[in-house]
């Protein structure tokens, strides 16, 4: 694997592979296995944003894997006061082996990748959200043994980073992914054309054209973080897009995903995120495992050198 992770572009099919293998064999020998790849190694979780999911599972994953995780708030950083991300790298690569960023501006994370000498994990941003993507793909082998032809529709905001990074997603792993939504939040023309991969991604607007015959569907919040100011607008706009009974009476094998938190009764019901063929907390869980794989692989190759 490359040294940093700042987008699925970073992956090849390959490290997809390895990373799924490792995930299954980590999540599958946790509490038992004694392997300590970050031992010795101290890295910084630098949040810009409120967090559950992604700070809990990088904190737990970089302790179990040996390593001293050290949770620094962005707003109380002197980046956050003016200095520039190129000297706050420059800096840190001298204390650090390694980063983990959950943030606004993707260009910041991309300064931080090239101005360090230290890895950097892209924990989320307001363009993509690699690790979550990975987990989803690992959490649909889990459940499918395969990822090359199956269906996953994702249904709501097409411009989020979500959908962005599971366009790339898709494509890498041989996924047909269908993205419905509104036309004035279709997916970006440069990541859903983007030579990558040999999956397949196009735009539906139709929600239950979209998803007939469909393996999964997947929704996000409508709301994302940054856009309050749009949301009587969005609640409204994206309506017809909620998982609900009708959308999932469309597509009656379909599993439910969703990467958390859900704002029920929004993007989703309750019957949906609690029925049977939800998968929401397996995704949830599976955070872990597969951040302990990203970690591991990434210093594996460091550790070789």
């Amino acid at each position: 694997m490359k040294r940093n992770l700042l987008s699925i572009e970073d992956i090849t099919r390959t490290d997809l592979d390895r990373i799924i293998e490792f995930s299954a064999e980590l999540k599958q020998q946790r509490g038992q296995m004694t392997y300590t790849p970050l031992l010795g190694k101290s890295i910084g979780m630098i949040f810009a944003k409120s967090s559950t999911r992604t700070r809990i599972s990088f904190e737990v994953g970089i302790r179990e894997l040996g390593g001293n995780p050290l949770y620094l708030e962005q707003s109380k950083m002197q980046v956050g006061r003016g200095e520039s991300v190129a000297d706050t790298a420059k800096v840190l690569s001298r204390y650090l082996h390694g980063i983990v960023i959950r943030t606004y501006k993707h260009e910041d994370v991309i300064d931080l990748a090239e101005n360090g000498s230290i890895p950097v994990i892209n924990a989320l941003t307001d363009a993509f959200h690699p690790c979550q993507v990975l987990t989803d793909l690992f959490t649909i082998y889990e459940f499918s043994r395969k990822l090359d032809g199956i269906k996953l529709v994702f249904v709501g905001d097409a411009q989020c980073n979500m959908a962005n990074s599971l366009i790339l997603g898709a494509k890498l792993a041989g996924i047909e992914l269908v993205i419905s939504s509104p036309e004035e939040f279709k997916p970006s023309d440069k990541i859903i054309n983007a030579p990558f991969g040999t999956g397949s991604a196009h735009w539906e607007p139709d929600p239950l054209k979209a998803v007939e015959s469909a393996d999964y569907i997947y929704t996000d919040v409508w709301v994302s973080m940054g856009c309050e100011d749009e949301a009587e607008y969005r609640l409204k706009v994206f309506r017809p897009y909620q998982v609900n009974s009708k959308l999932l009476d469309a597509a009656p094998e379909a599993r439910i995903m969703h990467c958390l938190p859900a704002h029920r009764g929004e993007e989703i019901t309750d019957a949906a995120v609690d029925s049977p063929r939800s998968i929401v907390f397996d995704q949830a869980e599976n955070r872990l495992h597969v951040q302990k794989a990203i970690l591991s692989l990434i210093f594996e190759e460091i550790n070789k050198q």
